[in-house]
């Protein structure tokens, strides 16, 4: 069955950029007759999903997919903490249930479909939508790969076959050079076996997700990490923006990272700053739109915790930020780049509202 909502009467709010350089100030306000280059609309405060966060974002056949997410004090819709459902829109506005949860108890067979989860590995990649990897919230970490052609009926890919990069969680996913391509990522010691603590610094390839290929960097590069939501990859080089460590009972101490680094192959690193301007963070989104890297909002265990920033660069180096964020702070967003739009939707700030920044016309 399909849900749908109506469209809300849409708000919108004009922007005028702050421009930040790694280790400058930024700039306190813009000059009188600066043109705002971005527009923020509300499109919807009440879509018909339930809230969640770190659902998979997927924009394939000209639609926006939501799949899975994490609620754990909702007990309708999350009755394991996760679910599996799947979720669709041409608008931001009226989105349509394509494939219900069916997650609900022990009893469920994780061969016939995937395993509620959030904050795993996804992409499109040969004309399906992907997911690689998952959770550890079942107790257990997640060593599948699954993908679709239509959002409704998916595929085990690596049936009786774990992937050779696991157990791994919280992994950087992307496509790049015509391979899927997963990054980084750590253990769960705290959560699920196996109890031994790592921290993963090192990348894996597939082209079928079956056979996979390790890739190894070479020194300098970034130090272990994940917590990225999104991807980037920019100017032929995959982009590393920022990221982290989840805690374990070894390590109690979480990791918070603002560098930037950059590669053309997944071996040779470069290092753009290493403290950009905008603050340390996890569980943030980073995405590639009109041509410039973003990073928005994510969580920073000071200044509140959840963050609403939003920065871009075309370089890696010099940053802005747009300024007045209208929707609340939150982390484990789910972020799309679709329809001339870049789109912020639900996260842990647990409410049900879509907004969309737009380039505003004839803006330099």
């Amino acid at each position: 069955m399909f849900r749908t909502i109506p469209m809300c009467i849409a708000c919108a709010l004009f922007l005028t950029p702050l421009t930040n350089a790694a280790g400058s100030e930024p700039q306190t306000a813009a000059s009188p007759d600066a043109k705002p280059q971005y527009q923020w609309v509300n499109v919807t405060q009440s879509a018909a999903y339930a809230p969640r966060d770190g659902a998979g974002a997927l924009v394939f056949k000209d639609k926006m997919w939501l799949l899975g997410g994490w609620n754990p004090s909702d007990k309708v819709h999350f009755p394991m903490i996760c679910n599996n459902e799947v979720w669709s829109s041409r608008d931001g506005a009226t989105w349509s249930l394509v494939k219900p949860n069916t997650f609900l108890d022990k009893h469920f067979d994780p061969t016939r479909d995937w395993e509620g989860r959030h904050t795993a590995g996804y992409a499109v990649y040969q004309d399906k939508m992907w997911i690689v990897g998952g959770d550890a919230n079942q107790g257990h970490i997640h060593n599948d790969v699954w993908n679709s052609t239509d959002g409704k009926n998916w595929n085990l890919v690596n049936k009786e076959r774990d992937v050779p990069w696991g157990p791994r969680v919280l992994h950087y996913t992307f496509v790049f050079q015509d391979k899927i391509w997963i990054l980084g990522g750590q253990t769960m010691p705290g959560f699920a076996e196996p109890r031994k603590e790592v921290f993963y610094r090192d990348a894996w390839t597939t082209t079928d997700g079956v056979k996979w290929q390790q890739v190894t960097p070479e020194e300098p590069y970034w130090s272990p990490r994940g917590m990225i939501g999104g991807s980037v990859v920019f100017k032929d080089r995959i982009w590393v923006l920022g990221g982290g460590t989840y805690d374990t009972p070894t390590t109690p101490t979480r990791n918070f990272y603002n560098d930037v680094w950059s590669s053309a192959d997944g071996v040779h690193w470069k290092q753009h700053t290493a403290a950009a301007p905008w603050a340390p963070r996890q569980y943030h989104d980073v995405a590639v739109f009109d041509d410039k890297m973003w990073v928005m909002e994510g969580y920073y265990n000071q200044d509140g915790g959840n963050r609403n920033d939003v920065w871009y660069s075309a370089d890696g180096v010099h940053w802005v930020e747009v300024p007045d964020t209208p929707w609340a702070p939150r982390h484990a967003s789910s972020v799309f780049v679709y329809d001339n739009a870049l789109w912020m939707v639900a996260g842990n700030n647990m409410q049900r509202d879509v907004w969309k920044l737009i380039r505003v016309p004839g803006a330099r």
